[in-house]
């Protein structure tokens, strides 16, 4: 059975974060261990609290899982400060991580921001470097690339932007596109599209989370990138398509849905 370490923050309402991570590895067939980085007040219709973890036990639970059970993938998502995003930098650098997936989660479905701005800078300069694959949605690639994103051609700009300073893959989601739902993969300089059907369901918390941590299961099965990455949204797609309807705000996914 093949690992894989999420470390992120928490979600109460199982939708997102830690949870939909854990879920989707199990669905997939894999294993999954956590470091929570945050704990969140959290349902369907918004955050309504945010504690953040001391940087000691977030460095305590990497520590464990590495002295003990070796992830084969490691995918980070939500992570609210700076000190804390150091830290696990410089765990991955310590134990020689792999197919590190990183989902720069900075602000959730609702709306409600989850990073704090000073925290971005350090994602750029620290973490991003250390990611096999970054995988942004398009308000997230704004940020990333400084520059707006409004249709496909701006997507593949925002990916050459981001490039100038990441030389890992870029998958930029087009989930918030208003026509399709087609998705960017671009790789040393390859533009890969990745097309999707626009589903008429509005229950789609935690569908980075359930992504990034799909993509890390598949790379740890042993798949390629490109490979991986399909693979990751077809899932999420059909996680999609069973229309669970939980919650009065925008709910999960089936994540069990086979």
């Amino acid at each position: 059975m093949h690992t894989i370490l999420s470390i992120a923050g928490s979600d109460s309402g199982g939708g997102a974060g830690i949870q939909a991570d854990l879920k989707t590895i199990t669905c997939l067939g894999e294993y999954g261990m956590t470091a929570i980085t945050a704990l969140t007040a959290q349902n369907t219709m918004g955050v309504e609290g945010v504690e953040v973890v001391s940087v000691q036990m977030v460095k305590s639970q990497i520590d464990a899982v590495f002295g003990d059970i070796r992830p084969d993938a490691v995918k980070l998502g939500m992570i609210a400060t700076p000190d804390i995003m150091e830290a696990v930098c410089e765990k991955l650098i310590q134990y020689k991580a792999e197919h590190i997936v990183v989902d720069p989660v900075m602000v959730a479905t609702s709306g409600s921001s989850l990073m704090e701005s000073s925290t971005v800078r350090t994602l750029k300069e620290k973490l991003i470097p250390l990611a096999d694959i970054i995988t942004p949605n398009i308000s997230e690639a704004e940020v990333l690339s400084g520059i707006s994103v409004e249709g496909k051609e701006d997507m593949v700009k925002a990916a050459e932007k981001i490039a100038e300073y990441y030389c890992g893959s870029i998958l930029i989601k087009g989930g918030h596109l208003t026509d399709t739902a087609d998705d960017l993969l671009y790789q040393n300089g390859e533009i890969i599209w990745l097309y999707g059907k626009r589903l008429d369901n509005e229950n789609t918390h935690g569908t980075g989370c359930t992504l990034s941590s799909a993509i890390a299961t598949f790379l740890a099965k042993g798949y390629s990138m490109e490979e991986s990455v399909r693979q990751a949204k077809d899932y999420v797609t059909g996680a999609i398509a069973a229309g669970l309807n939980l919650g009065r705000g925008r709910g999960p996914l089936c994540h069990n849905y086979k």
